[in-house]
C-alpha cells in the first residue's frame, strides 16, 4: 500500500517559536534560582509589541524584559525599522498560581489519604498526553518531521553564517514522504520558505537554497526524478515574524511534537513547568515509546496517558503499536506499567525536569534531540524481563 505523509517544521524566528523561545528562556531564569518553582508563561508578539502574561509562584528575581530582548536579538530581530529586541514594547502581567490548583499540585488525593511519598504531588490539570516512537529513523522520529527539522536548521545556520546572503530569520519548510507498506521510500515534495531582505534576486536566492540547503539535507537516496521543490512559492517573504503574523506560545504543537504522525492531546509544552502533566507526562511517553522500540517490543508505538487535576495516578494507560508489537497491547501494557513510575513527582525525578534545560527545546523540536533526558535508552533490559512473563 502506497501512502503520502507531510510534516513541516519552522525556524526560531517564526513568529510563534519566538514566543515559544521567549516563554522557555523565562522558565529557565526562573528554575536557575528556584527549582521548585511554578511556572506558567506565556507570549504573544506583533509589530512593535511583546506581551509576556501567566501565572508564576516563585522566590526567584529575574527582569524578564531584559530575558525577553536578549532572546530576541539572539534570534537574530536586531534590524532597525522592523521589530527587534532594541526598541519593541515589552508589557509584563505575570501573576501567582492560582490557590485552587495549587492544592491539588501541593497534596494529591492519594496522599492525602496516605499514599507514598511519591503520591505527594498531583497532577496540575486533567488531560490526555501522547508519546510516539518508530523504527524509521536512527532518531526513532518520523522521517518527513527529521527531514523538515534538519531543513529549517540548516536555513538559520546558513543565515549565521552568512552562508547565503541576505535571508532573515523568518522561515519554515514541509517535507512530503512517500511509503510503501509503511516502509519510506522516495521524498515526494519539499517546500521551504524563507523571509529574506528586499534587494534578493529570487531566482538566485532558489539557486543557493537548493545546492546550500535542500541538496545538503535530503539524502539523495530519497530523491527522484519525480521530486517537486518549492522555494519561496509567492515570489516574495520580505516581511516576516512578529511583523508579518502575530505569534503566540504553544500554536506549533505539532512542529513541536510528531509533525501529526500521531494524535496531540492539546496542551503545549513551552513557559510551564514540569508539574504541568502537559509537558512533563509528554516527555516521559516518548522516553516510553523510545525505549519500547529500542527494545525491539514493536517497530512503532503509540501510547496515551491521562489524568485527572490534583491525582497522582494517571487515570488511563492505551498503547497502540499498530500490529507491530512482538506482544499484544494488552500485554504490553501491563509491560510498561510494571517498568514505569507515570506519578508526576516520579517522573520529575526520573527525567530530572527541575532543570533549566527548555529553551532549547523550544527551537527544532522537543523529541529526537540526544541531548535531552527522555531521549535515553536505559530501560531495553527491563522492559524485555518483564515481557518474558508472556513467552509461550
Amino acid at each position: 500500500m502506497k501512502k503520502l505523509f507531510t510534516s513541516e517544521s519552522v525556524t526560531i524566528g517564526h513568529p510563534d517559536k519566538v514566543c515559544d523561545q521567549i516563554s522557555d528562556s523565562v522558565l529557565d531564569a526562573i528554575l536557575a534560582q528556584d527549582k521548585m518553582a511554578r511556572v506558567a508563561c506565556e507570549c504573544c508578539a506583533c509589530p512593535g509589541l511583546v506581551l509576556v502574561m501567566g501565572e508564576v509562584t516563585t522566590t526567584a528575581k529575574i527582569d524578564v524584559e531584559k530575558i525577553v530582548r536578549d532572546r530576541i536579538l539572539e534570534i537574530g530581530y536586531d534590524k532597525s525599522g522592523e521589530f527587534n529586541g532594541h526598541d519593541c514594547k515589552v508589557v509584563v502581567s505575570l501573576n501567582t498560581q492560582s490557590p485552587d490548583i495549587a492544592m491539588g499540585v501541593d497534596s494529591s488525593c492519594e496522599h492525602r489519604e496516605g499514599g507514598a511519598e511519591l503520591d505527594t504531588f498531583g497532577a496540575g490539570d486533567q488531560g490526555m498526553m501522547f508519546g510516539y516512537a518508530t523504527d524509521e529513523t536512527e532518531s526513532m522520529m518520523p522521517m518527513a518531521l527529521v527531514l523538515s527539522h534538519k531543513l529549517t536548521e540548516k536555513l538559520t545556520e546558513v543565515r549565521r553564517q552568512g552562508v547565503i546572503k541576505g535571508i532573515r530569520p523568518d522561515g519554515k519548510a514541509q517535507v512530503t514522504v512517500e511509503y510503501v507498506d509503511d516502509i519510506p521510500v522516495r521524498v515526494d515534495t519539499v517546500v521551504l520558505s524563507t523571509q529574506h531582505e528586499d534587494w534578493v534576486d529570487m531566482d538566485a536566492l532558489r539557486a543557493e537554497i537548493t545546492e546550500k540547503i535542500i541538496k545538503e539535507v535530503i539524502p539523495t537516496t530519497y530523491v527522484d526524478e519525480n521530486t517537486k521543490i518549492y522555494i519561496n512559492p509567492t515570489g516574495r517573504f520580505v516581511t516576516g515574524g512578529p511583523d508579518g503574523d502575530s505569534g503566540l506560545t504553544g500554536r506549533k504543537i505539532i512542529v513541536d511534537t510528531y509533525g501529526g504522525y500521531c494524535p496531540h492531546g492539546g496542551g503545549c509544552f513551552s513557559g510551564k513547568d514540569p508539574t504541568k502533566v502537559d509537558r512533563s507526562a509528554a516527555y516521559m511517553a516518548r522516553y516510553i515509546c523510545k525505549n519500547v522500540v529500542a527494545s525491539g517490543l514493536a517497530k512503532k508505538i503509540e501510547i496515551e496517558v491521562a489524568y485527572a487535576i490534583g491525582r497522582a495516578r494517571p487515570v488511563s494507560l492505551c498503547v497502540n503499536t499498530f500490529h507491530t508489537g512482538k506482544l499484544t497491547d494488552e500485554e504490553l501494557t501491563e509491560v510498561i506499567n510494571a517498568t514505569f513510575d507515570l506519578r508526576p513527582a516520579s517522573i520529575i525525578e526520573n527525567l530530572k525536569l527541575r532543570q533549566p534545560i527548555y529553551e532549547k527545546t523550544s527551537r527544532n523540536g522537543h523529541f529526537g534531540h540526544k541531548e535531552f533526558p527522555w531521549e535515553r535508552i536505559d530501560k531495553v533490559d527491563e522492559l524485555r524481563e518483564q515481557a518474558k512473563k508472556f513467552e509461550n
